[in-house]
């Protein structure tokens, strides 16, 4: 398991506290989306995987693949 610094975390963002709010949005569709599978599970062979979600969230923030946009900027 790969640990994010927040050194990493504000290359991406302006700053701690917006990366944080980023990654609870993040986790938070992570979370759903892990409910849905979890839901599937009994008709379906489904793998989930076992990583907090936090975790996730902050990884995909790190790496780029989290898309946001600022209130200010149209």
């Amino acid at each position: 398991m790969t640990k994010v610094s927040f050194d990493e975390l504000d290359k991406v963002t302006l700053n701690r506290y917006e990366a944080v709010i980023i990654a609870a949005q993040r986790a938070r569709q992570i979370n759903s989306i892990r409910l849905a599978q979890l839901e599937r599970m009994a008709e379906e062979n489904v793998t989930i995987d076992g990583r907090k979600v936090t975790t996730l969230a902050l990884q995909d923030l790190a790496a780029g693949k989290v898309k946001y946009r600022r209130r200010n900027e149209g």
